[in-house]
């Protein structure tokens, strides 16, 4: 016999979508709390560090070059034709030397034309004096003659007074006697002021022509100068640099003709940032890598200005330098600013600023993923910073430029 079978309840549909609609919405919650994954950077392609306490040493660098202490410029006085060359630059010179010879026929005319009138002058000025001296031997003579004549006179004078008291003489020839004495007087009186006279001009108008005659000299002497010029010597012992010119050439007044240096003493000429050079002093002590060895020397100058984003900075060196060093070879320098004490210091970060503040990625302790941190920079130094806060000893950052990076907040190092 059949049996009938018994009707299972009939779940209703609403039911069925609820439950769909929950389990969906558990499931987009759960993943939207996971975090993105973070992108994978070559450990081998960045520069990792350790935050370390302790010293640090401040220090500046620059590329520079090597310059003599003492150089001497050798320019042209006069305009003139290279004639001769006698010397080549390289070779060592004395202060009597002589390296080149030019010639110009017009200095040598103004030589002679001086020359001329200088011997005008002193033959004028000759000739003045004797006849000054002609006119004042002259004049002595008529006061000596009136001299005399007037003391004969002061006698008969005398002697006709006495011979008219005793009445031997008229009166009249007694007072003749007399007038003629007194007129000799007067005239001895005049003839004695003008000889003082001439005397004094005499004096002024040899003096004036002194005056000329020494004018006429310096310039003959100026001349001759210009002409001796035209054999250029070195002038001090050492090497010859520099001598840009070939014969035939025409040089003008004041072009270089020759530079001597002395090689034995040198010092560097180092270019530091403008944005570095703040803290440079006189004094610092300074390393200068001369390619064949580093010396030890110490800052001398620093240029007040800056030019083309640098300042010049000198630092002078041992005499005794590496074999190899000679004027205007390619140095690099540090400058050491100050020692510091016991801070908290990193090497420094690509585009780290001094006193500014970056985003470093700092490597989580037993991971192999950084994440993003503020850090506040102090003080710098060439290869090293001062981690004023955001820090702690013991960390470990990447120092490479992270720049493609700039929308995570962590990587992981592979």
């Amino acid at each position: 016999m059949d049996i009938p079978k018994a009707k299972k309840p009939r779940r209703k549909p609403w039911i069925l979508a609820i439950g769909g609609a929950l389990a969906l919405i558990l499931v987009t919650v759960g993943l939207g709390r996971l975090r993105p994954a973070a992108p994978t950077v070559d450990r081998a392609s960045v520069w990792l560090d350790t935050v370390k306490r302790g010293p640090m040493v401040r220090q500046v660098k620059g590329a520079g070059t090597l310059v003599p202490e003492y150089i001497r410029w050798l320019t042209a006085d006069t305009a003139g034709r290279v004639e001769r060359i006698h010397v080549r630059p390289g070779a060592q010179v004395t202060a009597d030397t002589l390296l080149m010879e030019l010639s110009n026929p017009d200095v040598q005319l103004q030589m002679l034309e001086a020359e001329r009138q200088l011997s005008s002058a002193e033959a004028e000025f000759i000739q003045m004096r004797m006849q000054l001296e002609t006119q004042r031997l002259a004049q002595e003579a008529i006061v000596t003659s009136l001299s005399a004549e007037a003391s004969d006179a002061e006698r008969r004078a005398t002697a006709g007074t006495a011979l008219h008291q005793k009445e031997l003489i008229g009166e009249i020839e007694a007072r003749q006697t007399g007038e003629k004495a007194v007129e000799l007087k007067g005239r001895l009186e005049l003839e004695r002021k003008k000889l003082t006279v001439v005397a004094t001009s005499m004096r002024d108008q040899l003096a004036a022509l002194q005056e000329q005659v020494e004018r006429l000299k310096a310039v003959a002497r100026f001349r001759r100068t210009q002409v001796e010029s035209m054999k250029v010597l070195a002038g001090e012992d050492g090497v010859l640099q520099e001598l840009p010119l070939e014969l035939g050439q025409w040089v003008t007044p004041g072009v270089l003709l020759a530079k001597v240096v002395k090689p034995e003493r040198l010092k560097a000429e180092l270019r530091i940032a403008e944005t570095q050079a703040r803290d440079i002093q006189p004094g610092q002590k300074a390393l200068v890598d001369t390619r064949n060895g580093v010396v030890e020397g110490a800052v001398a100058r620093v240029a007040p200005a800056a030019s083309q984003g640098t300042v010049r900075v000198e630092v002078s060196l041992p005499a005794e330098l590496p074999k190899g060093a000679r004027p205007d070879l390619t140095v690099e320098g540090t400058v050491e600013l100050e020692r510091l004490g016991n801070v908290l210091s990193v090497g420094r970060p690509a585009g780290a600023q001094p006193n500014g503040t970056m985003s470093l990625f700092r490597l989580l302790p037993g991971s192999d993923e950084a994440v993003r941190v503020p850090v506040q920079l102090g003080r710098g130094s060439v290869n090293a910073v001062e981690v004023v806060q955001g820090l702690a000893e013991g960390d470990q950052v990447v120092l490479s430029d992270m720049a493609a990076w700039d929308a995570a907040e962590r990587v992981r190092l592979r």
